[in-house]
């Protein structure tokens, strides 16, 4: 099948190599020339495991191209067109729905040959109407129409496993009205679905509020067990000993209910914003997600309370932190928990040291946006080397170098003798061997 990706980010370009992976001819589309032209060359502009290499065997096989001009790809006949362009949050939490629309827009006036109009990005219910009335709208101004459908086909990559996600999903969602469409959409991802309930069709209203129920839903896992580890940590009681407890459950399982600094990324915080705000928009006050975003904000600040617990006055405390990114396998930084417990560390006087093995260039780009001083975080190129003069350790993301630390070496190194383990990667009888006393969440 031939398939236009419209934008070149994470989904959209993990989206447009898998599908040339098994073999339909895929072009990805973005207004971003000098992006387009580090991708010719098999340059990838996000860290994803496994992508680059996918894409070059891609391009190669010329199965994948990357254009900047989406009206010439049109003038050809097309299956699908997948509009895969960022949904950033507004100052009220709503989805900017611009980028999508634009897109739209441009659909309608270039568009020459029947094609299935695939909203990929996470948009609030009812898009794929804006959507269509967009494409409409210029198109009614044409004097030949041509015939089209919209439907929705949300995205479910975790970073860090997109392409295993999305080679070998657990579902493929897709919200079609009307069956032409959605027969192209089945074909499209035969080669994904052998098992027929991987495939789960239903109406385009459905499909859009299923992407953002699910990742409501993980959110609140998380900021749930990060208020039950905080009263565990009142307690006395282990939240480790609590969630192996209750994931036992099969009612539970035991996806996303590790403690932790809180969560980050590029979906949870802006989804459970925007379904907050398409409640409140709907006369749903959605006072269980107010209560998991506020739970959250306040987890970011957990790390640095408890050294203060601990030490005291952090002025003049060198803090080794260990890990950048919002969690292991990726470079992204957005409403990643270290850059509040760098800010408040700073606020505390306190000096920092960061080591993380591959966002530290996209920390550099995070702390500008936050406000965060770059030459106020000393970068250093291993995790020992984050060590040196330091007076405790902090542990923020979960990456697995950091899971089998040299516990002497750490020892001999830290003035202070203090590891704070933000993930809950260790046992703190491991440290104590040592002469280290380990601080987890919740522990």
């Amino acid at each position: 099948m031939r398939i236009v990706v419209v934008g070149s980010g994470y989904v959209g370009l993990v989206t447009g190599a898998c599908l040339a992976h098994v073999g339909h001819d895929v072009v990805c589309i973005d207004k971003d020339a000098s992006k387009i032209d580090r991708l010719r060359q098999g340059v990838i502009p996000i860290y994803e495991p496994g992508l680059e290499s996918l894409v070059q065997a891609d391009v190669k096989a010329g199965r994948l191209a990357f254009d900047t001009d989406l009206k010439a790809c049109l003038q050809a006949p097309q299956d699908a067109i997948f509009i895969a362009v960022g949904t950033p949050p507004g100052e009220d939490g709503s989805a900017d729905l611009s980028h999508v629309l634009a897109v739209a827009a441009e659909i309608g006036a270039s568009l020459q040959y029947p094609a299935v109009v695939v909203d990929k990005s996470t948009v609030p219910v009812g898009t794929a109407d804006r959507v269509r009335a967009t494409i409409q709208a210029v198109m009614d101004t044409r004097a030949v129409p041509v015939a089209y459908h919209v439907v929705s086909n949300p995205e479910f990559l975790k970073e860090g496993a997109a392409l295993d996600d999305f080679l070998h999903p657990a579902r493929v969602v897709v919200g079609a009205d009307n069956k032409d469409a959605l027969d192209v959409m089945e074909a499209l991802y035969a080669p994904f679905t052998q098992a027929p309930s991987r495939f789960l069709a239903m109406k385009v209203r459905d499909a859009e509020m299923t992407k953002y129920a699910a990742n409501a839903m993980l959110a609140t896992r998380i900021s749930f067990m990060n208020e039950l580890a905080q009263l565990c940590d009142r307690l006395g009681v282990d939240i480790d000993n609590v969630r192996t407890g209750i994931s036992t459950d099969p009612r539970i399982g035991a996806q996303f209910l590790s403690a932790g600094v809180g969560y980050g990324g590029s979906c949870f915080p802006k989804d459970v914003k925007a379904l907050v705000h398409t409640g409140q928009e709907n006369g749903v006050a959605m006072e269980v997600l107010q209560a998991v975003e506020a739970l959250n904000d306040r987890q970011k600040h957990y790390l640095v309370h408890k050294m203060q617990l601990a030490l005291g006055n952090l002025r003049g405390k060198r803090v080794a932190l260990w890990g950048l990114a919002f969690k292991a396998g990726t470079d992204d930084m957005r409403e990643a928990p270290s850059l509040t417990i760098i800010a408040d560390l700073l606020a505390a006087g306190a000096t920092v040291v960061a080591y993380d093995p591959v966002a530290q260039e996209t920390a550099l780009h995070a702390f500008d946006l936050e406000g965060i001083p770059a030459s106020s975080v000393e970068m250093v190129s291993s995790k020992e080397a984050a060590l040196v003069g330091a007076d405790i350790l902090a542990v923020v993301t979960e990456w697995p170098e950091f899971r089998a630390p040299d516990y002497a070496a750490v020892a001999a190194a830290l003035h202070d003798k203090m590891v704070f383990d933000g993930r809950n990667l260790y046992e703190a009888a491991h440290w104590a061997r040592v002469g280290v006393a380990m601080v987890g969440i919740g522990r």
